[in-house]
């Protein structure tokens, strides 16, 4: 079992920018795939970024020039820069990690855009 911990939400203003850590448990994180994922109210879940085990990377249109994903599997932890935020950008953000045909989810940190 793997447990995954998301920190660094809040509330921001417009063009600001949030920093969110994904902390996981367990000997698996470094050759695992990692996902943030995103819901704001109403909406399907949807992907934000990804990054490899190999570190390729992958961005939602909306999101891409603005946020950067990143890993650090000396501290089994994955990150999401996030800068020029937008009112769209609110929701819940969720830490992803796949593993073989497993998956695993935090319990969401909540990010909110707004002046």
């Amino acid at each position: 079992q793997v447990l995954l911990v998301e920190s660094g939400g809040g509330l921001v203003q417009p063009g600001g920018s949030l920093r969110l850590s994904c902390a996981a448990s367990g000997s698996i994180f470094s050759i695992s795939d990692m996902g943030w994922y995103r819901q704001a109210p109403g909406k399907q879940r949807e992907l934000v970024a990804g990054i490899s085990r190999d570190g390729s990377t992958n961005y939602a249109d909306s999101v891409k020039g603005r946020f950067t994903i990143s890993r650090d599997n000396a501290k089994n932890t994955v990150y999401l820069q996030m800068n020029n935020l937008k009112p769209e950008d609110t929701a819940v953000y969720y830490c992803n990690l796949a593993f073989l045909q497993q998956l695993f989810w935090g319990q969401g940190t909540q990010v909110t855009v707004s002046s």
